[in-house]
């Protein structure tokens, strides 16, 4: 089956990955013990209310987000209580953005029916879809196929009969696109190159022209034919907020009549991106909504870094049943283990025992080791 959304599992993960005809059209990592938050119902308090930021923050359960006047803060006191949706992920060294119009909840539940709504203290009342319940929505045709039949079982709650169990769901060619998408270097057919650089303030990509060049030298006709590409790129790795490009081989003047293909590469993507122009020094300017965190962030971190010492663990269970190793990680990378209520459990499921995880302050926070047990 070359259509499908392909649901490859590991402890505490999974790769979503939209595949048709034999290429990656969308994708998403999804930690369930880790949500982004998306689409999560909560029952908040104001704590703040901040007239210069036009807004409140709002104490969640586990957080505290920020509630836009434009969005329902407007004439709300400190200690008001209100139902409200998470609209934006926690990102960037900040933290969710509020919506407290839930009467269009994305379950169709409208605000005040049933228990969970209305007065009360504050707390998580419903979680958001998760990646996998996302990727469905946004491509009904397509089946899901899954690797794992917990998983499987979990996901059919929700999305039915399109469920259904597939070993080696993942052909290699699409492996390799998913791998890719961490490295800040693509090739492209024919020779140009992308070179993809988040920073705190923006992203910038450069398009290289490389060896593409050397069939005929026509820049404008290179960078028409690398967008495709460089948007499908935004999307995949979810790169968000300002992103700045700069093309291949063209002079500042020559680089406006891109501007028509910039906007015909974004058009298909959901979040719907804008092309703004270009700066004085040439650079194309896209803006891109942000909503759940990219993928470079997801990536990095205690928890990505322990996460990946599981998947190790699985693998060294598979090659000798006999003997599990134990887990060393900075007490940082120990401490996300043991928060997440689903990597630990999972791992236990596939292994029939539970790992050992040692805090050794000596390793840096990006690395981890196996040691064997003895005994």
């Amino acid at each position: 089956m070359t259509e499908a959304i392909r649901v490859v599992t590991s402890p505490g993960e999974a790769h979503v990955a939209v595949v048709r005809n034999h290429r990656l059209i969308d994708y998403a990592l999804w930690r369930p013990g880790a949500p982004d938050g998306v689409g999560d119902l909560h029952r908040g308090r104001i704590t703040a209310v901040v007239p210069v930021m036009a807004g409140a923050f709002v104490a969640l359960a586990d957080a505290e987000g920020f509630l836009p006047d434009s969005e329902g803060a407007k004439g709300q006191g400190v200690g008001t209580i209100l139902t409200v949706r998470i609209t934006r992920a926690a990102q960037g060294g900040k933290g969710p953005r509020l919506t407290a119009r839930v009467d269009a909840d994305p379950s169709g539940v409208p605000a005040g029916e049933g228990a969970p709504f209305g007065s009360g203290p504050v707390g998580l009342l419903r979680r958001g879809p998760t990646p996998v319940e996302r990727l469905a929505a946004l491509y009904p045709p397509l089946p899901v196929l899954v690797d794992d039949a917990g998983t499987a079982a979990a996901l059919r709650l929700s999305l039915g009969g399109r469920v259904s169990i597939a070993a080696d769901t993942l052909p290699e060619s699409i492996a390799e696109a998913i791998d890719g998408l961490a490295l800040p270097l693509v090739e492209l057919p024919g020779g140009a190159r992308l070179a993809i650089w988040p920073t705190p303030a923006l992203v910038a990509i450069d398009v290289d022209a490389g060896a593409a060049v050397g069939r005929g030298g026509h820049h404008q006709g290179l960078n028409r034919a690398v967008l495709p590409a460089l948007a499908e790129q935004i999307r995949l790795r979810n790169l968000s907020g300002a992103i700045v490009v700069d093309v291949a081989g063209l002079s500042v003047r020559k680089r406006a009549a891109l501007g028509p293909d910039f906007v015909a590469a974004l058009a298909n993507d959901p979040l719907h991106p804008k092309f703004l122009g270009f700066t004085a020094l040439g650079l194309a300017e896209i803006v891109r909504s942000r909503v759940h965190p990219p993928l470079h962030e997801l990536l990095t971190g205690p928890l990505a870094v322990g996460i990946a010492g599981l998947r190790a663990v699985l693998a060294e269970s598979g090659q000798d049943p006999r003997q599990l190793p134990a887990l060393l990680a900075h007490p940082a990378v120990v401490a996300a283990l043991q928060a997440d209520p689903a990597a630990l459990p999972d791992l236990r499921r596939r292994v029939g025992r539970d790992v050992t995880l040692r805090s050794d302050p000596s390793l840096p926070e990006s690395v981890w080791m196996l040691e064997k047990e003895h005994g």
